[in-house]
């Protein structure tokens, strides 16, 4: 049987290795890669190195008519242009110097004229449930959610690149020498826990269908020996502790053919990369499937490893559990906050007898004082109607729970249940269950948002890993919305556009602030009109689809489309496509021209009288597209926080179909009026 089903299985692993939208960890300068808070200000990457024939040939026009009208080479003139087209600042007067062609080409190619502006330094004086978090779904993950690999280097990739906020979904280890049923039957814990799992003959299903049974010892340890941190071989031991023998808890997308990872392993690289390109706050999202001894194991590893960084204990000791405060984001640079279901102490006379444990000796007696019942918040709660069954529950011990500091999980029922008026809870929901609330109770759930956490995550039936529309959950006030960082989809662009240059918190606008006296989404922020307008001069080395290796074949035109806020968003009815990412709603697009140094011809395209902007939560993407007969692939992209898109000229610099930032720019001259809507 094993013979003929081994076959099977490398079609579909080709077939997912085929998806162009799919992109595996970068390791070499993951910091280029698009995703949401990398400080790419802090590089060159976003300067021109050189302006090929026909760029330099509209600069020169353009520099032409700009002396004429402003008299550019006169401090005076120089300093009308920059305020009244560029909105620019000092520091480009002084890279512009005298106005001339030379300098004038200087400017365009530095930093100073790339079409996003640099964001303002964040305020961290606000309670940490004022912050949009940059935030991945399934973070373990290297592909979609079926069959792909589970690896560290996805941690060390979203890390380096901003994310704030992680998710690690946790599972009974194997012991190290068990991999019969009869080494089953020598270690009824485990087994108990296999049993228990409602959902495995789903599991049975698929191993059939694909004909594998599990990763290979040898499988493991080379998932465990990616992106080796400093003195690897001394402290990540998978499986197995140096002195006991036992089995450690491991990361998967449980019930699938994903392959697993080491949990010490994935707290070792979060221990060498939380805080290389940003201070602030990661939050560590744990989904948990693992036996009570298995938790005491989780606990002592995340303490060892986290050790100094983690919030285990309040910040202010004269504060009970009970009157917790959420602290500001000042408050916990550096840290790392567990989100987990909590657990609350036991009293003597109602604590558990201690039960027959599996682990080694050294295990602390709350591991049998299990309370609280967890479901899982991802894997498996939009099957289709036929393989639904009860959720599995997982018990959380006390250890485990109490390391829910200012992030506790509780299982959502309603925005009326006792535990969400406790300032320190966070719920999480997906996304078919956020907007069914969104249409009940819309005003309800923005004001909890202004206080409280809130986390949305894609629904478990998107197993190519597309993403949601984040755009839609943070305009109801949602801090955590968490896409998959290895799909290339808009919510990945939009993701980018919220976080860019940031440290991966970025302050909600002022009506959604905790300290607002706004009641609704409707009210909470001004909503103006807006006009756009987009002249294309030319473009440069625009980069070429994954299945083009041809330069002289690409045939590129731009497509530009706005993400605006529906009406149907700001009065709580049911929104159209139900919050799933898809292109823009207002779209434009520029003729189709040849080679990757497109002559646009000065090509206008135009937005007018586009109602309902709100400029900190309105988005423009441009997507450059390889014109095809039948499918447009798409070649490279940017995209754009409104508020953040600069007017004038400008270089937009351009990102590959796997979100690497490339040597690629459009020149053009953008010209965006936002006005008072009447």
């Amino acid at each position: 049987m094993a013979s003929t089903a081994a076959p099977r299985i490398e079609p579909k692993k080709a077939a997912a290795s085929k998806d162009s939208k799919l992109a595996a960890p970068k390791l070499d300068q993951p910091q280029l890669q698009a995703g949401g808070g990398t400080p790419a200000s802090a590089t060159d990457a976003n300067s021109v190195k050189y302006l090929n024939e026909t760029v330099s040939k509209y600069l020169k026009t353009v520099h032409d008519d700009l002396v004429k009208h402003y008299s550019l080479e006169t401090k005076e003139g120089l300093s009308k242009w920059l305020t009244e087209e560029q909105q620019g600042s000092e520091k480009e007067a002084e890279i512009l110097k005298d106005g001339s062609f030379a300098h004038f080409a200087n400017y365009l190619s530095s930093t100073a004229a790339r079409a996003m502006r640099p964001i303002d330094t964040v305020d961290m004086s606000f309670p940490i449930s004022n912050y949009f978090i940059s935030s991945s779904h399934n973070t373990y993950l290297t592909g979609n959610q079926l069959l792909s690999e589970s690896s560290v280097d996805a941690y060390k990739n979203v890390l380096l690149r901003g994310c704030r906020c992680v998710e690690i979904d946790v599972w009974d280890g194997e012991p190290p020498s068990s991999s019969s049923s009869e080494d089953e039957s020598t270690n009824p814990g485990v087994r108990k826990a296999k049993k228990e799992k409602p959902e495995m003959s789903l599991r049975k299903r698929l191993e059939l269908r694909f004909g594998r049974k599990g990763s290979s010892p040898e499988e493991k340890s080379k998932s465990a020996s990616q992106s080796p941190p400093k003195n690897e071989d001394e402290r990540i031991q998978p499986w197995r502790s140096n002195n006991s023998g036992r089995a450690e808890p491991r990361v998967l997308h449980g019930y699938t053919l994903t392959k697993d990872t080491p949990f010490r392993a994935v707290c070792a690289t979060i221990c060498d990369y939380a805080f290389v390109t940003s201070d602030l706050p990661v939050i560590i999202s744990l989904e948990v499937h693992t036996s009570p001894e298995q938790q005491e194991i989780m606990v002592e590893i995340m303490t060892e490893y986290w050790k100094g960084m983690l919030v285990d204990l309040p910040l202010d000791p004269s504060q009970s559990s009970e009157d917790l405060v959420l602290p500001s984001l000042k408050d916990l640079q550096r840290k790392i906050l567990v989100k987990v279901k909590y657990t609350p102490p036991k009293s003597p006379e109602t604590e558990a007898k201690p039960a027959t444990l599996q682990a080694p000796a050294q295990l602390t007696k709350s591991a049998s004082t299990e309370t609280l019942t967890s479901t899982s918040s991802s894997s498996a709660s939009d099957l289709p109607e036929a393989e639904k069954k009860p959720a599995p529950k997982t018990k959380i011990t006390e250890a485990l729970g109490q390391l829910g500091i200012y992030t506790r999980s509780y299982h959502f029922k309603s925005l009326d249940q006792p535990e969400a008026k406790i300032p320190t809870h966070i719920f999480s929901l997906s996304e078919k269950h956020l907007m069914e609330v969104h249409e009940t109770q819309s005003a309800e759930l923005f004001r909890h948002n202004k206080h409280f956490f809130m986390r949305a995550y894609p629904k478990g039936l998107r197993l190519n890993s597309s993403n949601l529309d984040p755009s839609i959950f943070w305009r109801t006030g949602v801090q955590i919305v968490a896409l998959n960082w290895q799909r290339w989809d808009s919510g990945m662009m939009l993701n980018e556009a919220m976080f860019a240059g940031t440290s991966g918190w970025v302050l909600k606008p002022e009506g959604y602030r905790s300290a607002s006296g706004d009641n609704s989404q409707k009210t909470a922020i001004p909503h103006r009109n807006l006009d756009l307008s987009i002249e294309f001069f030319a473009g440069q080395d625009i980069p070429l689809p994954p299945d083009e290796d041809d330069p002289k074949d690409l045939k590129p035109f731009v497509k530009v489309e706005l993400h605006v806020e529906k009406h149907e968003e700001r009065d709580g009815q049911p929104i159209p496509g139900g919050g799933k990412a898809k292109s823009g709603d207002f779209k434009r697009k520029t003729k189709t021209h040849k080679t990757p140094n497109p002559d646009f011809g000065r090509e206008i395209v135009k937005f007018e009288g586009v109602k309902g902007v709100t400029e900190e939560l309105t988005f423009v993407r441009f997507k450059v597209m390889d014109d095809e007969r039948i499918h447009d692939d798409l070649a490279a992209w940017a995209c754009f926080r409104l508020d953040r898109l600069q007017p004038g000229l400008r270089m937009i610099h351009l990102y590959d179909s796997a979100g690497v930032l490339t040597k690629g720019v459009l020149f053009v001259r953008i010209k965006k009026t936002v006005s008072v809507a009447k």
